[in-house]
């Protein structure tokens, strides 16, 4: 069965690269019938935060990528990382290494002024006939991982094809620290092995610790999962995305108003093609899925492609779930949302108008807040042309029938007596009813309205 994992370090947000790496392994788990499963990599204590690891809960429930198994906690695993360690002690592939970081540091700048890579130099490695100087007293070692000294380590990336590393450019890792700690590559090796992983789906920032991870792995006896590695993302000027470039969390497009769907569909499409279908549901992507057409190339990030995809997928969205979706959108600025008009109706009128529910909460709003449209629109359209039609609309509002139809009857009715053509009166009607010049069709508009609210708003004209 084929198992993947989505392993972030909870010292910041769930950021769009994560996203991105998350739902290609959710793909191909799904694609295959196979196991995602969601594993907290929290072993740095200093920068890992409970608050962190909620937002990445957080961001993953909203985009919907449900995990088959965990959240696993690597802080709640230490006891397993420890019997391993013991196990690589005794078998003689990892050794207790009593280096002191002064002498380590001394060592380093001897190498760089010779021009040499800085690299431990095995100076507490056992080998036959070696003499191991007297530990030093009263100090706890370090665990370091006794790395093969000749040869290669290689991988057929799925992604970015054959990669070859020389072990004589692999110093022994330390995969405890003196503190009895575990270290990241190693805790990573443990964790693939003792949940079965069979793809190891990440960002090539991961690439040069993947040589490391093998030869742990192969020193375990454990099956080598199968690795595949994505292109960074660019952000719009074609630099490596950061905090610059806007979203800091994936919540931060919840927050700006996008659809979990929307934002989905695009990150698909961040680095994988399927020919040239550019719009698709979810279930297609996981059928349509694979690893062979996911380019070794940057991606670059395109929010005004993102802003399109968004707009398209709420102009398709079910009008009572954006309801649901703009209610505590209003709620929060603290806007009652009143049973009259009701939400779902303007919603309904507006959702081809807006790019996104902020959007969409903003046209909402007018609706039920005590409006003051601005003076120089109402000086702009309340002219003494416009006026008397204005008032031979406002005369007969009382009578007319509640619904679209009428009342535009009655508007056109009502600009014929004056001479006047539609625009003269549906301007001054769309700025003192919402205090915008641009809206659906007016009549429409003013149906929304409880009819005590339009003879309210009109009255300015008098």
């Amino acid at each position: 069965m084929i198992r993947t994992r989505f392993a972030p370090s909870p010292t910041g947000f769930l950021h769009i690269g994560g996203a991105r790496t998350a739902l290609f392994a959710w793909a191909y788990a799904r694609h295959h019938a196979g196991r995602f499963i969601l594993r907290i990599e929290d072993t740095d204590l200093v920068r890992s935060t409970p608050e962190a690891v909620q937002a990445i809960l957080d961001g993953m429930h909203w985009l919907g990528l449900t995990h088959d198994e965990g959240p696993f906690y690597q802080t709640q695993r230490m006891s397993r990382y420890r019997e391993v360690i013991e196990e690589m002690l005794l078998a003689g592939s990892a050794y207790p290494c009593y280096m002191t970081p002064a002498e380590l540091d001394h060592l380093r700048e001897e190498q760089r002024a010779a021009g040499l890579k800085p690299r431990y130099d095995g100076r507490w490695r056992p080998e036959p006939g070696k003499t191991l100087p007297t530990p030093p007293a009263g100090m706890r070692p370090v665990i370091r991982f006794r790395n093969p000294t000749d040869g290669v380590v290689a991988w057929d990336d799925l992604v970015k094809g054959r990669i070859e590393i020389a072990n004589e450019e692999l110093d022994d890792l330390v995969i405890a620290r003196a503190d009895g700690t575990p270290t990241y590559n190693f805790c990573v090796v443990v964790d693939d092995r003792d949940m079965g992983i069979t793809h190891v789906i990440r960002g090539d920032d991961h690439v040069n610790n993947t040589p490391r991870q093998i030869n742990i792995l192969q020193a375990l006896g454990a099956q080598l999962p199968l690795y595949a590695h994505l292109s960074m993302i660019l952000g719009d000027d074609g630099q490596k995305l950061s905090k610059r470039h806007g979203a800091v969390s994936v919540m931060q497009y919840d927050d700006e108003g996008y659809l979990p769907e929307a934002v989905l569909n695009y990150l698909a499409r961040l680095g994988w093609s399927h020919g040239d279908d550019e719009i698709f549901s979810m279930p297609q992507f996981c059928e349509w899925f694979d690893l062979d057409h996911i380019t070794p190339s940057a991606a670059q990030f395109n929010t005004e492609k993102l802003n399109w995809l968004n707009a398209y997928y709420l102009k398709r969205t079910e009008t009572a779930r954006l309801a649901d979706l703009v209610r505590p959108r209003l709620q929060a600025r603290g806007v009652t949302v009143a049973a009259a008009p009701s939400l779902a109706a303007i919603i309904d009128l507006y959702k081809e108008r807006a790019a996104n529910l902020n959007e969409l909460a903003d046209l909402a709003e007018v609706f039920y807040i005590e409006l003051h449209p601005k003076a120089e629109l109402l000086a702009k359209h309340l002219t003494p042309e416009t006026l008397p039609a204005l008032e031979d609309f406002i005369d007969h509002l009382p009578e007319v029938a509640w619904e679209a139809s009428a009342i535009g009857a009655l508007i056109k009715a009502s600009v014929a007596r004056h001479g006047l053509k539609m625009p003269k009166l549906a301007m001054p009607l769309r700025v003192m009813l919402t205090g915008l010049e641009q809206t659906p069709s007016v009549d429409a508009v003013v149906a929304l309205f409880p009819r005590e609210t339009v003879l309210k708003r009109l009255a300015v004209a008098r």
